[in-house]
C-alpha cells in the first residue's frame, strides 16, 4: 500500500498496473482480509488495473500437473471478478505447449468469454506460448517440447473467433514468438503487438531468444510490413496517437525480417474433437 500511495503521490497520472491474482491472493493470506476488502484498499491506494496472469489453463487438472504450487482455478476466477465488481479492469491470458490438449483451449476461451459477459472488465486476452528449454517441466518428461508454429496461429485465430463480440483486443506475446511469427499472429487474428520493455527475465529465464528492449519506432515499422497502420494506445486501450504516415524513428529491428515459414518445427497437435 505504501509503494502505491508514494507512487501516486509522485506521478498522479501514472497507470499503476500491477499484482496478478497470485500475487493478491498471497496478499489476502498474509492479512487475512476478506478478498474484497483487499482488493478495495489497492484500489484506494492507487492501482488502476491487474495482469490477468497466473491463469495458465484454467482446468485444475491440467494445473495439478504444470504447476501445483500455484493458485486454483476458482481462485483466479474470484480475483479478476471481484476486480472488476470493483471498477478495475484486467488482462487474460493463457499459457499453451505443454500438458495442455486443444479441447482446454476452447473451454478456456468460454470460460474467460462467460466471465467478460458478466464483468466486462477484460481488457485484452493474449495466448503464451509455452518456452519449454530450460523448465524443469519438460526435463523430466512431463511436457511437450513447446509450442509449434502450427499451434501459435490456431490459438491467435480461435481466441478472436471465440472472443470475438467480447474481448477486443488479441495481443500477440512477441517476448515469446519472436519477431516474424508475431506478425503471422497479428495476420492470423491478433489486433495488438504488445508494448515495448526494458528488458524481460522470466521468458528468457526458460529459454525465449527475445526480451531486450524494441524501441516504438522499430515495432511501428515491423507493423507495417503487413500493410497495416500503427497506433499508440493506453494501458486502457484508449488511442493515444495513429501513425498514418511513417517518420524517422521507423526502422526495422533487423536489416530484413526473415520469410515467415508456416511449417511447423515438429508436428503439430491433433487438432480434432471439437
Amino acid at each position: 500500500m505504501k509503494l502505491l500511495r508514494a507512487i501516486k503521490a509522485r506521478l498522479p497520472d501514472l497507470h499503476v498496473h500491477a499484482y496478478s491474482p497470485m500475487e493478491i491472493t498471497y496478499g489476502v493470506e498474509k492479512t487475512r482480509l476478506p478478498l474484497r476488502e483487499y482488493m478495495l484498499m489497492l484500489k484506494e491506494a492507487g492501482l488502476d488495473s491487474i495482469p490477468g496472469t497466473a491463469a495458465e489453463i484454467l482446468d485444475d487438472r491440467v494445473r495439478k500437473s504444470l504447476s501445483p504450487n500455484k493458485l486454483k482455478v476458482r481462485q483466479w476466477i474470484d480475483v479478476v471478478r471481484t476486480a472488476h465488481g470493483l471498477g478495475i479492469p484486467s488482462t487474460s491470458t493463457m499459457m499453451y505447449g505443454h500438458t495442455e490438449q486443444p479441447e482446454h483451449w476452447v473451454r478456456h476461451l468460454l470460460l474467460l468469454r462467460e466471465i467478460q459477459k458478466e464483468t466486462h472488465g477484460f481488457t485484452e486476452f493474449v495466448p503464451l506460448g509455452f518456452i519449454h528449454t530450460q523448465t524443469k517441466l519438460f526435463r523430466k518428461g512431463g511436457a511437450r517440447p513447446g509450442r509449434s508454429v502450427h499451434e501459435d496461429l490456431i490459438v491467435h485465430a480461435l481466441a478472436r473467433i471465440l472472443l470475438n463480440g467480447y474481448i477486443p483486443n488479441i495481443q500477440v506475446s512477441w517476448v515469446k514468438l519472436g519477431f516474424e511469427e508475431s506478425l503471422a499472429c497479428l495476420e492470423a487474428g491478433a489486433n495488438d503487438f504488445g508494448g515495448t520493455l526494458m528488458e524481460e527475465s522470466i521468458s528468457k529465464a526458460a529459454g525465449a531468444n527475445f526480451g531486450e528492449y524494441v524501441s516504438p519506432g522499430e515495432f511501428r515499422a515491423m507493423i507495417r510490413t503487413i500493410g497495416r497502420i500503427p497506433a499508440e494506445r493506453a494501458t486502457s486501450y484508449k488511442i493515444r496517437k495513429v501513425f498514418e504516415h511513417p517518420d524517422a524513428d521507423e526502422r526495422l529491428p533487423i536489416p530484413q525480417l526473415p520469410i515467415f515459414d508456416s511449417n511447423p518445427t515438429h508436428a503439430p497437435m491433433p487438432l480434432t474433437g471439437y
